[in-house]
């Protein structure tokens, strides 16, 4: 969706602009947190571990987003302008960089206080499909993340929505799952596996995207192959179908 007339700033404090897409990320983080916090808690595990270990995922996971993003689209910032590399309010975060970045701090930390890193994996899903839900609604209002044009009758895809309905889909499949109590780190892999799979045959076909590969465009229906996470999407189920599997048998 393209709304022109979406203010991506939400307010100003003197000189510091407030902008949407960074209301709608820390809400889904607090969000995400209140859950983590109190599931863990049920499962003994003290809260200030728990809320140390939301801090840490969290710098890690935006740092890890903003680094990829920037590595993959604008490489040059890095030494012409350094400073536009901070400027993650302005949108531009990469979710395999995050959820990479929050990973590896998830388990240093974990391996550290010899809390169960599975099932600390499986508490965080909800929090990530709230993320992705609630994210690409901020990327509306930074006139980003956008669909490609169709011959449809309805102009241009609308890609942000149809993300966040992939994250309700996967919400609402976590909480159904979890009733037949899975062993832990199945919901957290079997999360990705889906995730990517819809993500890569339906949201990133649809989106204004540059190609990485073949560069193969129908103008008709508005799908493009293939972008960078086209081709990275058989890896990465790959891996998450071969952990869930084994996580299952276990």
């Amino acid at each position: 969706m393209l709304i022109e007339e979406l203010n991506p700033v939400a307010f100003s404090i003197g000189p510091l602009k407030i902008y949407w897409y960074g209301i709608f990320m820390a809400v889904s983080f607090l969000i995400g947190a209140y859950y983590l916090k109190n599931k863990g808690k049920k499962y003994g595990i003290s809260e200030d571990l728990l809320l140390n270990l939301v801090i840490l995922v969290v710098i890690s996971g935006v740092i890890g987003a903003r680094i990829v993003f920037v590595a993959a689209n604008f490489p040059h910032w890095f030494i012409n302008n350094p400073l536009q590399v901070l400027k993650i309010y302005e949108g531009g975060l990469a979710w395999h960089g995050g959820l990479l970045g929050g990973l590896i701090a998830g388990y240093l930390y974990s391996r550290l206080h010899r809390m169960n890193f599975r099932l600390l994996c499986d508490l965080a899903v909800p929090g990530l499909a709230v993320g992705y839900i609630i994210v690409r609604i901020g990327n509306i209002f930074n006139h980003e993340v956008l669909g490609r044009m169709t011959q449809l009758g309805f102009g241009r895809w609308p890609s942000q929505p149809i993300a966040s309905l992939i994250g309700v889909i996967l919400l609402i499949r976590y909480f159904y799952v979890g009733k037949s109590k899975p062993p832990a780190g199945y919901q957290f892999w079997s999360f990705i596996f889906y995730h990517q799979l819809l993500r890569g045959v339906i949201e990133e076909t649809i989106r204004e995207n540059s190609l990485a590969a073949l560069g193969y465009v129908n103008d008709y229906w508005g799908i493009g192959f293939f972008t960078m996470t086209h081709l990275i999407t058989p890896p990465v189920l790959l891996l998450a179908y071969t952990i869930m599997r084994r996580v299952r048998r276990s």
